[in-house]
């Protein structure tokens, strides 16, 4: 099971971190992938995390804002979200896959995220 936790409401500009929480099974065995979903739009990958953590990518729409980290030790990922835009306000959630770019196995519920002055 997946938990993502840390959305709200944030001003243009602002930041907000948010983070996925594993139990059940050892989060770092999986590359973990960030996916937000507007209303009335297709879900996104934003980001991935290798299951070691030594590679991360990022979809050109956050790239240089969202920085993706995890503790394996802790059992935790997180996505720290820099310059928020109007345009990312969505539901984010997290999702635990063999590799990034695979179809992921575990999903969270997600977390929302509002970006509004």
């Amino acid at each position: 099971q997946l938990v993502e936790s840390g959305g709200g409401l944030v001003q243009p500009g602002g930041s907000l971190r948010v983070s996925c929480a594993a139990s059940g099974f050892t989060l770092g065995n999986y590359a973990i992938g960030w996916f937000r979903q507007a209303p009335g739009t297709e879900r996104e990958e934003v980001s991935c995390i290798s299951n070691s953590g030594s590679s991360t990518n990022y979809a050109d729409s956050v790239k240089g804002r969202f920085t993706g980290s995890r503790d394996n030790a802790k059992n935790t990922v997180a996505l720290q979200m820099n310059n928020l835009k109007p345009e990312d306000t969505a539901v984010y959630y997290c999702a635990g896959g063999p590799r990034c770019g695979l179809r992921k196995k575990y999903w969270g519920r997600g977390t929302q995220v509002s970006v509004s002055s």
